[in-house]
């Protein structure tokens, strides 16, 4: 540390005014401080009171393309549901028909990749017949992945 007293040198001024500048500059850092606790609590509040608020609106978003994504996803297989039905005059059992069939009219595979998944990771429920006169039923069982729940996604 620096004493208060200026060091003695034998050529005089030039060295007390440097010592009076490195005192100045030392004064100077001593006074610049950080920020308090109480500064950095209040930055977090604020930003804890932010994030609730925009982040309901993001997860909705999430939401709402993760049921698009399974409506487009249902369409895909519709189709080659029926282009199946054309080839071969009815529906298939099951989805894994689409890929590989032993039917003689046969002229898959109508999906191009392996059966997809939904967006929440469960296999699309398929039935033929389907429910009130329809040919097959078509199904996501949304993010309960339970056919009783109120977000499954019907075709």
């Amino acid at each position: 540390m620096l004493s208060n007293a200026p060091p003695v040198y034998p050529r005089g001024g030039t060295y007390i005014f440097a010592w009076k500048i490195t005192q100045v500059y030392m004064n100077k850092i001593r006074v610049v401080r950080g920020f308090t606790l109480v500064e950095l609590l209040i930055v977090m509040l604020i930003l804890g009171l932010l994030a609730s608020l925009i982040a309901p609106q993001m997860f909705g978003r999430v939401d709402s393309s993760r049921v698009q994504t399974a409506e487009t996803q249902m369409r895909m297989l519709e189709t080659a549901l029926n282009t199946f039905r054309i080839d071969t005059g009815r529906f298939p059992e099951n989805l894994a028909e689409l890929r590989a069939s032993e039917h003689s009219m046969w002229n898959g595979p109508y999906l191009p990749r392996e059966l997809p998944m939904d967006p929440w990771g469960n296999a699309y429920v398929y039935r033929v017949p389907g429910e009130d006169g329809r040919p097959f039923a078509l199904m996501s069982l949304g993010p309960e992945g339970q056919e009783a729940s109120e977000d499954v996604i019907r075709n």
